[in-house]
């Protein structure tokens, strides 16, 4: 077996949380930067809270607003498929 290959583990790594809750756990890592934790995750906390750093729930937002008004103006497969084939009877 090759000697030296593996990360150094620590056993005292600190695990801090953006709500500003801090622990200790063992990593690989030393310092650890978590967005929820189980102090703050609404699952163990069973209130609803909107963590977004990277723009995610806007960016999902445009895109739905953007999918609504494509569908608006898209026209379905069959009236595609009638007017080919009135293109097709006209030949």
């Amino acid at each position: 077996m090759k000697k030296a290959i593996h990360p150094k583990y620590n056993t005292s790594a600190k695990v801090k949380c953006a709500c500003g809750n801090e622990f200790t756990v063992g990593s690989t890592v030393d310092l650890l930067k978590i967005e929820l934790c189980h102090l703050c995750h609404p699952f163990y906390t069973g209130k609803q809270k909107l963590v977004d750093s990277a723009r995610r729930v806007e960016k999902f937002k445009e895109k739905v607003a953007k999918q609504a008004t494509t569908a608006e103006t898209r026209k379905g497969k069959k009236v595609k498929r009638e007017n080919e084939a009135k293109k097709k009877a006209d030949k």
